[in-house]
């Protein structure tokens, strides 16, 4: 079983157009959701299972997520300021890399989340990963399991784990914004402002992009109306605990 990662990405940077108004002036992150921010349901899974270090990126309304996370006492929080360039997903990940231990640490998205069954999902996740065959594990969906995502799929998987792109056939899973990655992925990749894609597609080609199905719920909100939806999941969740 692989040691839990001790340090994380948090992506927390992306402008959160589809959710205006309401981000017009709250960054997507810090919406409320279940109670909370999305932003603290992504923490608190981390802290769950003893990640000790969170680099957070931020460029939309940053300085209000930056008051908010300088509350939290756990875990340690650093951020990666990118006001005057946002450097999407994968540049945003390899401004932050020289800052880091050079071990594989968890990535996740600061706008979606999950309700566990039981055992955490990070946890599970991280006894999953295999540094000899994987350079990406990622946690997946089902559609099933997904609220406010839609009937799109991003990846097929082999038995044995290994991922394919999905053309959105119905035996597809969803990247549920979650992921253990090690940083030699990035040895090659594009400088500068880049998409993940550009990793998970490396990763692909060299045959180490795995994927590891989830337990519980997965929630994203990219909509206004998504919240609701969102809030009746959890509400029910927590009911049938």
């Amino acid at each position: 079983m692989s040691a839990v990662p001790r340090q994380a990405v948090v992506l927390a940077a992306g402008l959160g157009t589809r959710l205006r108004p309401i981000t017009d002036t709250i960054p997507k992150p810090l919406v409320r959701v279940g109670g909370k921010p999305m932003l603290d349901w992504v923490l608190d899974a981390l802290e769950e299972v003893g990640v000790e270090k969170v680099f957070l990126n931020v460029h939309h309304l940053a300085d209000q997520i930056e008051s908010h996370v300088a509350k939290r006492n756990s875990p340690d929080i650093t951020i990666s300021d990118e006001r005057r360039e946002l450097l999407d997903s994968g540049g945003g990940v390899e401004k932050i890399l020289p800052l880091m231990n050079p071990a594989p640490f968890f990535l996740l998205n600061s706008d979606t989340f999950w309700l566990d069954d039981e055992e955490p999902n990070l946890s599970r996740l991280a006894s999953t990963w295999d540094d000899r065959t994987m350079d990406m594990l990622l946690m997946l969906a089902k559609p099933e399991q997904a609220t406010g995502h839609g009937a799109k799929t991003d990846f097929l998987r082999e038995p044995a784990g290994r991922l394919a792109r999905s053309p959105n056939r119905e035996s597809g899973y969803i990247y549920a914004g979650a992921a253990i990655i090690h940083p030699r992925i990035f040895e090659r990749s594009a400088r500068g402002r880049h998409s993940l894609n550009v990793e998970f597609d490396a990763a692909i080609a060299k045959g180490r992009l795995f994927g590891w199905l989830m337990h519980g719920k997965w929630l994203t909100v990219g909509t206004p109306d998504a919240i609701e939806s969102a809030e009746t999941v959890i509400r029910q969740f927590r009911m049938s605990a």
